[in-house]
């Protein structure tokens, strides 16, 4: 897989499709990562070795491990149904092509466009386009999938000199959640899509021009937190429902007006909020707040330590342990008493740092990080 990302990704393409300004707001931020990423990246790494195995020696081989069951399973099923189609293509045509990872050159309707298919299948009659999902949380559709259909035109574009097709077949495959989604396309309807609606828009977007419209598509973008117009969009939502005109309480109609809205209203509050926290962490000061750190809770730090010193004090399981782990701190002070429990276990449980929290300057907690904070820490205090 590369390592550079196109401008106008693949990948983001649901976003500055509708959102044409989005791409250039966010080109100059850093781009994040999370454990999931990491375990979708690993995934497919392993599933291109597998596929890359068979291609070469036409078996499927077991040599290549998995971080865990389900992902050895799951590259397995994915390998599998890569094989599968490609079986089925080349029984058509009898020089068809399996490539994996392959680069996937758009540019000729977005600028500098590309992408890696992970499997593309060229036959006479069909190109397919496979798109493995390793995310579990959110199911892909097939249909309407921007991301696919641009790979799909990559391709169509690199090999419709060297193949008479002239149908489209993109495939995703998530087989976490047991879902396999395909769409059908003709070359047509394809190209059509590709010159009149991503030409124009990506146009647009590698200007930074267009409309600055919210929609579900804010939910991966790095300016969400601190756009203008979601924050407009959301508090327009409320004005229309009229509240602000009708004192008293919430009559089951308004409710109904309201329930619809609240979950984007959330989840732009959260944002504005964890944007601002960040800002505030760089050294950003808004008026009447600050940042403080967080309430943590006790934790075991020596689990086998701290059940080793219960036992020479002769406490037995029945009194320390919830099989198959150790009681909570809170019923072990109960069992034993607070302040005997205390002496024993000190040197095994600690309080984590709390996660810094921004909050008004009323708030009676000192600064992050500040001065008295670090003095209360050295001298035992919460």
């Amino acid at each position: 897989m590369p390592e550079k990302h196109a401008f106008l990704s693949a990948s983001a393409s649901h976003r500055w499709l509708e959102c044409t300004p989005s791409a250039m707001l966010e080109n100059n931020l850093p781009d994040t990562t999370s454990e999931f990423a990491k375990e979708g990246t690993e995934a497919h790494k392993l599933a291109e070795k597998k596929l890359n195995s068979w291609i070469k020696s036409g078996k499927k081989s077991s040599r290549f491990k998995a971080l865990d069951g389900e992902m050895q399973e799951c590259t397995d099923s994915y390998r599998d149904y890569v094989i599968e189609v490609f079986n089925e293509e080349k029984a058509k045509t009898s020089d068809a092509q399996l490539l994996i990872e392959q680069k996937l050159d758009f540019s000729r309707w977005v600028p500098d466009g590309f992408g890696t298919g992970d499997a593309v299948i060229i036959g006479d009659d069909t190109l397919h386009v496979i798109d493995l999902k390793y995310g579990k949380g959110v199911k892909v559709d097939a249909v309407g999938n921007t991301q696919a259909r641009l790979y799909a035109a990559g391709a169509m574009d690199t090999f419709g000199m060297l193949y008479d097709f002239r149908k489209v077949k993109v495939h995703i495959y998530q087989p976490r959640i047991d879902n396999i989604s395909t769409a059908d396309y003709t070359v047509g309807e394809l190209e059509k899509w590709m010159e009149k609606e991503v030409k124009p828009k990506a146009e647009l977007a590698i200007k930074g021009e267009g409309e600055q419209k919210p929609g579900d598509w804010c939910k991966f973008c790095k300016v969400r937190g601190n756009c203008v117009a979601r924050m407009k969009a959301n508090t327009d939502s409320l004005k229309q429902t009229g509240f602000a005109n009708e004192p008293g309480l919430l009559t089951q109609e308004q409710i109904e007006q309201a329930l619809p809205i609240l979950d984007e209203i959330i989840s732009w509050a959260k944002d504005l909020q964890q944007y601002a926290l960040d800002q505030a962490l760089e050294g950003v000061k808004f008026r009447g707040f600050k940042v403080v750190e967080g309430r943590s809770n006790r934790k075991v730090l020596d689990e086998p330590g701290l059940i080793e010193a219960l036992h020479k004090m002769e406490y037995g399981d029945d009194v320390i342990m919830t099989k198959p782990k150790l009681e909570t701190i809170t019923n072990l002070e109960k069992r034993i008493g607070k302040k005997l429990f205390t002496g024993i276990a000190m040197p095994y449980i600690g309080k984590p740092k709390g996660k810094p929290t921004l909050v008004p300057e009323s708030d009676k907690r000192p600064e992050y990080d500040s001065a008295e904070t670090d003095f209360a820490d050295e001298l035992g205090g919460k």
